[in-house]
């Protein structure tokens, strides 16, 4: 179980990485050359900078100097990949302190639980970055096959691969962890019943020699053969 989640936790960690190197990218989309005259230069844009490039190899960036003027996906893509690596930031600490290789976090039904609660973190973590990428890429997708629009197409960059790829690591490694977990968290085991057997000896005195309880002042029956006919014989035989 203990390398069952070291893996998980090296999978969640791999995807935490690539979703914070997806969110710092600048290539979330890039010009289309398709349809381009000029195919020297390009121009990058992500969610904190738009950059332009050309085949020297000369790169100039500018940050988006607007918040409000910014579209709204690109402000609601912002939000979901800052809570992605914030979640998976605090998952992989709940994992790292409840792991059962690990010697802090208490006992291992508490530790049980931190990892479980790593595990959710870390599949939150996922579908926010999932949700983000598939966002953007629908209006890349959207604006390049509008008939309407004559402005600059664009193409998907490779930051949105990154982050899937970052976020299906991180589900797989939260479900992996959640799952090997939650069995430890409801695990309730049933006190122990004692059950009291009696003496060690047992009496050798068996029902059929037991003598049944008389009345006080009743007189014990004489056995077969007693001396109860045997008097009456000597008393006739002194009057002869």
């Amino acid at each position: 179980m203990s390398g069952v989640q070291i893996l998980a936790l090296l999978g969640g960690l791999v995807g935490l990485g690539a979703t914070i190197g997806a969110t710092v990218s600048n290539e979330w989309r890039v010009t289309s050359r398709a349809s381009s005259v000029i195919t020297a230069t390009w121009v990058l844009q992500g969610l904190w900078n738009n950059c332009a490039g050309n085949a020297l190899g000369a790169l100039h960036c500018r940050p988006h100097h607007t918040l409000l003027k910014l579209d709204g996906y690109v402000q609601a893509c912002r939000g979901l990949m800052v809570a992605a690596v914030c979640l998976g930031f605090f998952g992989s600490v709940f994992v790292l302190v409840g792991m059962k290789c690990t010697t802090i976090g208490g006992t291992d039904k508490s530790k049980a639980r931190l990892a479980c609660v790593g595990g959710v973190n870390f599949i939150l973590s996922g579908l926010c970055s999932l949700s983000a990428c598939s966002l953007y890429a629908h209006w890349i997708t959207a604006e390049f096959f509008d008939p309407v629009s004559v402005s600059q197409k664009y193409e998907m960059g490779a930051a949105l691969f990154v982050g899937w790829g970052g976020a299906l690591l991180c589900l797989a490694g939260g479900v992996t962890l959640f799952f090997s977990s939650v069995g430890s968290c409801t695990d309730r085991r049933p006190q122990s019943r004692y059950v009291y057997k009696g003496a060690g000896t047992q009496s050798h005195v068996t029902s059929a020699t037991r003598e049944p309880l008389r009345p006080a002042g009743q007189r014990p029956p004489h056995p077969k053969g007693s001396t109860s006919s045997g008097t009456k014989n000597f008393d006739k035989s002194v009057y002869v």
